[in-house]
């Protein structure tokens, strides 16, 4: 579906440019200096444009949000008349039953919430994907606690597994059950959001949980819990921006120049790991010792939406179909946009691979 637009990146821009007022297209991609306390946001006037909404509705999971810390779709959205509105969620699967509600407009999640909305009936599309790094999938992990007797990963057979069901958990559980040559059906599934299953976990209360940061980090470095398997090189695609259908037709522009937004902060968030824990920190309670942990493993940057990613989502809604987990089979490709709709809201930063 998307050959074209692979094959003809830069005419796709063209096009999709003529689409923008001019004041947009100076959307700035320069490295922010590692002295920066925060990333700027670019603030240039903008020629006068309308847009179809007034305020962009945002989700962000419990665990933080480093483009809601700095502010810069406040920066740069408010002097076109566009007002930003923050709603926090649990995790994943919890944001997407919002979208599908429509009581937001996008928001960041793992690769398993989409399709679990999809095989909902939700309506919604994939605008980006997140770049992955050789240290991708580092804060994410199958812990049991520090005097579990479970010693390796095949020894939780039988066990009682904690995870949010349709979280990005939920598809490396699958994945690391099949590497140690078990099944979805020999360990005991019990679903619960992180924000709960951690104190449970902590009074020993739970004794294997799939769990990712901030919450993996403070229950290793201050309670000890043991890595079984963190989800490095576990075949995952990453993580998504997703909004509603509507949405994303109706506000091409207005994406596009979000998902600038989102990829430059990313881009500095990269290059200054520590600055953006000194900035989260407070934000969440966390030690800043323990924030520098979680930042250094964290993926900030994004990436355009493209055939080969999409082949891989549709991979995992396969396997989950296959586990007879999803009730019915669903195809990606109705969740996506048509090619010219994708030129209109990816800026060039998402293609390139820099």
């Amino acid at each position: 579906m998307f050959a074209n637009f692979l094959k003809n990146k830069s005419s796709l821009i063209n096009r999709a440019a003529l689409l923008i007022m001019p004041g947009f297209l100076l959307l700035s991609t320069t490295l922010i200096s590692c002295n920066a306390n925060s990333p700027k946001a670019d603030t240039a006037p903008a020629k006068s444009v309308s847009f179809k909404t007034k305020v962009v509705r945002m989700g962000y999971q419990s665990s933080g949000d480093i483009v809601r810390v700095t502010k810069v779709l406040e920066k740069r959205l408010e002097p076109l008349g566009v007002k930003v509105e923050w709603s926090q969620f649990a995790q994943g699967p919890q944001l997407m039953e919002a979208m599908n509600v429509n009581k937001i407009d996008l928001g960041s999640v793992g690769e398993t919430p989409p399709i679990f909305a999809q095989a909902s009936g939700a309506t919604i599309v994939y605008i980006a994907g997140r770049r992955l790094t050789s240290n991708s999938g580092a804060g994410s992990a199958i812990v049991v606690p520090k005097g579990s007797p479970i010693k390796t990963l095949a020894e939780i057979k039988g066990q009682k597994v904690i995870f949010q069901k349709g979280s990005a958990s939920h598809y490396f559980i699958l994945k690391a059950l099949e590497e140690v040559g078990l099944k979805y059906s020999d360990i005991q599934v019990l679903s619960m959001p992180n924000v709960e299953a951690r104190g449970a976990f902590i009074q020993g209360n739970i004794p294997v949980w799939v769990t990712g940061d901030p919450h993996l980090a403070l229950v290793e470095k201050i309670h000890g819990a043991r890595v079984l398997r963190d989800s490095r090189n576990i075949g995952t695609p990453g993580g998504y921006y997703v909004a509603t259908r509507e949405f994303a037709k109706d506000n091409p522009e207005l994406v596009k120049i979000i998902l600038a937004e989102i990829e430059k902060n990313g881009e500095w968030a990269e290059a200054n790991r520590k600055e953006v824990a000194k900035l989260v920190a407070p934000i969440l309670k966390i030690d800043l010792p323990i924030q520098e942990i979680i930042s250094s493993r964290a993926n900030f940057r994004l990436k355009a939406i493209t055939p080969d990613l999409m082949k891989d989502q549709q991979r995992i809604a396969d396997l989950f179909y296959n586990e007879k987990i999803l009730p019915k089979k669903i195809d990606v490709q109705e969740a996506l946009l048509k090619p010219e709709e994708y030129a209109a809201i990816t800026p060039s930063t998402l293609i390139s691979e820099k």
